[in-house]
């Protein structure tokens, strides 16, 4: 009977300690923690490459986002031995509540009722195009080189339950639709930043937003991070329905999808690379693939993997650390259509364990129709990588250990002046390439724009205007230091490498102009990378960068024309507090005379924040 006593008055104690003490200092949820989540979070800080936020980063969303996360998003899997009661203490021990709360059925400064769609230009996929060439043309970007230094912000949307923001929006009849990291979905006024509506769904927004006409209505297409494929109403933000791309629990959505005569074509990634920081993982058995789906009810049409072989156990690491392969080669990018010869191309990533495979770090050209493999150019051979190598143990780390130089960047589809084609690429190498679609991927040139590397190189992507190709430059760095007391390093951001603007002409690789970083100045963190993808209008490119500048560049000289700080507070249209920080991923947008940017990236111990930025003309 004591015994009984005892084991109720623990249980007990337990359950309310939640509720007697500050739930950032809950020594049973520190435990819950300890055991069953800082091996990776904690570890991330160490590794700066991993996609896996810190403990400083989950401390900047509050407990509602973090228990999503847990439930029904990304994390679901890893939290499945928790009990409800676990998964909410450690979703209160590192959450941090906000003063600003809402209701997910809540609509803040609503637009007026009966407001329907507009005519105008739009920006409704990754690349404002089926070619990727993310450009805008001057009658539908309403803005000139000349008009730039007269832009000011119009409205400022902020984001609840958000410090990094990675989906690019899309503008389309008058609308703004855009996702943030708490699962959100809103669909904007263009010209005022009102709600027509919001909806959440599982996981973060990881991909851009698609929009197309399905059935003559309005509809949007987007991957979040877990995996999922969804199609909403345009109209009533309305689930038309909802697809898991992969049935691996690691599978996440951050390739935009591309729309075309009814049909979505989307890669898949995922988020296994970084779990492998775990000592007890065994790594790996992801395999990315790419898939057409039907756009009216979301029917799987066929799918392709980018490795022909099923995972399965090799010999162990020379670590002897037991092995899964081949794996790997995630399609992180928005397909490239050629519609008038039926083919795809898509940019590929790199293998997690070893073999390396023939399609990692590479350009693949698959039939739209059938999804049967045309040919492949890879530019990076042997690249087996996971987030494991950064460790000083490097316990899960393949034996190749490759540079980690996958493709985040779309490739763009362009015309030559002598009648050839081009697929223009950007690398995590820090190279710059253009390749001949007709050709089999036959390289016509080739250029260094930086060192490379994990988070390096060119990232998401550059513009082309189809005179020149337009392409920043991350190559992240970090300053290296130990923890007192410990063993252990510390990552902080170097204020002084990174970044930069290059311009090379399409048809020979020659470079027209190349723009040094302006710097980070006295700003703490900072990194003066840019790593978010390019936009081009007629006369001026726009790069956002880690520092959280946004700058636009003439395309004739490199001269910077515009340069707005958005690590600000703002005040905005919804009431929510606004901060500016680190812009990354998604690049601006243009349309209609509006500039459309995210702001905000705590990742690698980046600037945090969560708006979005309504630029235009001033009076």
């Amino acid at each position: 009977m004591r015994l009984m006593k005892l084991l109720y008055l623990s249980l007990f104690s337990l359950l309310i300690t939640p509720c007697l003490l500050p739930a950032a200092e809950d020594p049973y949820a520190a435990q819950l923690f300890k055991q069953n989540c800082a091996s990776c979070h904690e570890v991330a800080a160490a590794a700066p490459g991993a996609r896996i936020p810190t403990v400083s980063v989950l401390k900047a969303m509050t407990p509602t986002a973090i228990l999503r996360a847990l439930e029904s998003g990304i994390m679901k899997s890893q939290a499945a031995v928790l009990s409800a009661n676990e998964r909410q203490a450690v979703a209160n021990f590192l959450g941090t509540a906000i003063t600003v709360e809402r209701s997910r059925d809540e609509i803040t400064n609503p637009c007026p009722a009966g407001a329907g769609w507009k005519d105008g230009p739009s920006w409704s996929n990754w690349g404002a195009g089926l070619t990727n060439m993310r450009f805008q043309a001057a009658k539908e970007a309403g803005l000139k080189a000349e008009d730039l230094p007269k832009l000011t912000v119009k409205w400022v949307f902020a984001f609840p339950d958000t410090a990094v923001l990675r989906s690019q929006p899309a503008v389309y009849r008058g609308r703004v639709f855009v996702g943030s990291q708490d699962g959100s979905v809103y669909s904007l006024d263009a010209e005022t930043g009102c709600v027509h509506w919001t909806t959440t769904v599982q996981a973060e927004v990881r991909s851009g937003i698609t929009v197309a006409e399905v059935e003559g209505k309005p509809a949007l297409f987007f991957g979040d991070s877990s995996g999922y494929l969804y199609g909403l109403d345009g109209a009533t933000g309305k689930q038309l329905w909802k697809l898991r791309l992969d049935e691996h629990a690691a599978a996440k959505a951050t390739s935009t999808p591309m729309f075309y005569q009814g049909r979505l074509y989307i890669g898949v990634s995922s988020l296994e690379e970084a779990l492998s920081v775990a000592p007890a993982y065994v790594c790996c058995s992801f395999r990315g693939s790419v898939s057409a789906v039907q756009a009216t009810d979301g029917k799987v049409l066929w799918k392709t993997y980018m490795i022909e072989e099923t995972p399965k156990p090799q010999p162990k690491t020379k670590r002897g650390s037991p092995v899964m392969g081949p794996s790997g080669v995630g399609v992180w990018t928005a397909p490239t259509l050629d519609t008038d010869r039926d083919v795809m191309y898509v940019t590929t990533g790199d293998n997690y364990s070893d073999p390396p495979t023939p399609f990692s770090d590479a350009v693949v050209a698959l039939q739209m129709s059938t999804g049967r493999i045309l040919w492949s150019k890879q530019l990076t051979a042997g690249d087996a990588w996971n987030s494991s190598c950064y460790l000083a143990g490097k316990v899960n780390c393949p034996d190749s250990d490759g540079p980690d130089f996958d493709f985040a960047a779309s490739a763009a589809l362009v015309s030559l002046p002598n009648g050839r084609r081009a697929l223009m690429l950007g690398q995590k190498s820090g190279m710059a390439y253009a390749i001949d679609p007709d050709r089999r991927g036959q390289i016509l040139w080739q250029a260094r724009v930086g060192k490379g590397g994990t988070v390096g190189g060119i990232e998401w992507g550059g513009a082309t205007d189809g005179r020149n190709f337009y392409v920043a430059l991350s190559d992240v760095a970090f300053e290296v230091s130990l923890k007192p007391g410990t063993n252990d390093r510390l990552y902080e951001l170097d204020p002084k490498q990174g970044g930069g603007m290059f311009a090379f002409r399409i048809d020979n690789g020659r470079r027209i102009w190349q723009t040094p970083p302006p710097g980070c100045g006295d700003r703490r963190p900072c990194s003066p990378a840019q790593s978010a993808a390019v936009t081009a209008i007629p006369g001026a490119v726009f790069s956002g960068s880690l520092d959280g500048h946004l700058r636009a560049y003439a395309t004739t000289n490199g001269k910077i024309l515009w340069d707005y700080d958005t690590d600000r507070e703002f005040k905005t249209v919804n009431g929510v507090p606004g901060h500016g920080g680190a812009l990354d991923v998604g690049g601006p947008i243009v349309a209609g005379g509006m500039l459309f940017a995210t702001s905000g990236s705590a990742q690698r111990n980046g600037l945090p924040g969560n708006v979005l930025l309504a630029f235009g003309l001033g009076r």
